[in-house]
């Protein structure tokens, strides 16, 4: 194995997943290796209630089950300081060592808070006792705040927390150019790069775009036998674009520590990839 493919298959062995708190989902991450990395995201419509309560029911499981749990806090579902402890205080009672804080998909805030950065100074001045604090990083950009803006919070948020997480995005040039950029501004954060997993592609191109996901869209359109894939109801794996960012990889200047997964709560076929992925690599 070649030591590009050994950096590459200790992300895969490493990276995380993304789920949605569902009554379902429990169950299928049975898939998943004991002390797995496991994101809870945050609803906008159902708040923080669902994440939280998700993660005592996986704390609940039997040790051979136990995985490694970083629920989302997102911003504008948190209504105030009363209401932060109160969240503060259950995933300390649940060992929780490491949080997601982004600003949330709410269109309006359930109180005090309207973006990422107030929150981040709020758990900040509580002490918590957090291992690791991320926060979203956007290389296409946000629909509703310009690239400078994002720019100027990302490096406001960097004194609150120590790695990032970037949206989803299907170019690989794109996203290492945007990388590129803000190390040269000063962002230092290690980036955990997002990459879509495995998905019914017409569900992934609507989702993307709503998310604002536009541009790398386009770079996915483009990829060999797409609309082959979507006659045939193939799902979208993104092995082109790791592929596209593999060479990348071992650039201490990037500071990648690992992928972070969108399941989709598509858990079995993610995870299918993923292991297929990193058994390819090992055999190599």
């Amino acid at each position: 194995m070649t030591q590009n493919a050994k950096i590459l298959a200790g992300m895969m062995e490493q990276a995380y997943l993304e789920i949605i708190p569902t009554k379902t989902i429990v169950e299928r991450l049975i898939h998943l290796p004991r002390h797995s990395y496991v994101a809870i995201t945050c609803s906008p419509a159902h708040g923080v209630g669902p994440t939280l309560d998700m993660v005592d029911e996986l704390r609940a499981l039997p040790d051979e089950r136990q995985l490694k749990l970083v629920p989302h806090v997102a911003a504008r579902v948190v209504r105030d300081k009363g209401h932060l402890r109160e969240i503060l205080a259950r995933l300390d009672e649940a060992r929780v060592q490491s949080v997601f804080v982004p600003g949330g998909d709410a269109a309006e805030p359930a109180g005090d808070y309207d973006c990422a950065l107030d929150l981040l100074r709020d758990i900040a001045d509580t002490g918590h006792r957090f291992k690791y604090v991320g926060v979203a990083a956007h290389p296409e950009g946000h629909p509703l705040v310009d690239a400078a803006e994002l720019l100027r919070l990302l490096m406001e948020k960097q004194k609150y927390s120590n790695y990032l997480v970037t949206q989803m995005c299907f170019d690989p040039g794109l996203l290492i150019g945007w990388l590129r950029s803000i190390r040269k501004a000063g962002i230092t954060l290690p980036a955990w790069l997002g990459l879509p997993g495995v998905a019914d592609i017409p569900k992934l191109i609507a989702l993307s775009l709503r998310i604002g996901v536009g541009q790398s869209v386009k770079v996915l359109k483009k990829q060999k036998g797409l609309v082959r894939k979507m006659i045939t109801a193939r799902p979208y794996q993104p092995d082109d674009l790791l592929a596209g960012l593999q060479p990348h990889l071992d650039d201490a200047l990037l500071d990648i520590p690992g992928f972070h997964l969108f399941s989709f709560n598509d858990v079995e076929r993610t995870e299918r990839w993923r292991v297929e992925t990193l058994k390819n690599l090992t055999n190599a």
